[in-house]
């Protein structure tokens, strides 16, 4: 594991702010195309996810691990299926708190 270069937790809320850095966000897969996956994050919004060609099914939870490339869409480089089960809402509140009252501790 390499904890020299760490990624943040981030909703579509904060995504913006990480633009060119790693970072780390769960999304619900809307549609998955080829190469380009798009899902609506824990906080309601819509984020894309590009470079890995996995089928992942349309409703499951993925963790996406890579590079923000815009305000609403990330470069992948690793994609965990969670499955149809997650908890949306702890993640989001996860990932307030880790920008917000916490963030000495995230970063």
């Amino acid at each position: 594991m390499d904890i020299s270069n760490p990624a943040v937790f981030v909703n579509a809320q904060v995504l913006p702010n990480f633009i060119g850095k790693k970072v780390r966000a769960v999304i619900q897969v809307n549609r998955s195309d080829g190469g380009i996956i798009t899902g609506k994050s824990t906080d309601e919004s819509q984020i894309t996810v590009k470079g890995l060609s996995s089928q992942v099914p349309v409703m499951n939870y993925v963790e996406v691990i890579g590079i923000a490339e815009s305000s609403n869409s990330i470069r992948a480089e690793i994609l965990t299926d969670f499955g149809a089960t997650f908890d949306a809402n702890s993640y989001n509140q996860l990932c307030q708190l880790a920008n917000g009252e916490f963030r000495s501790l995230f970063l």
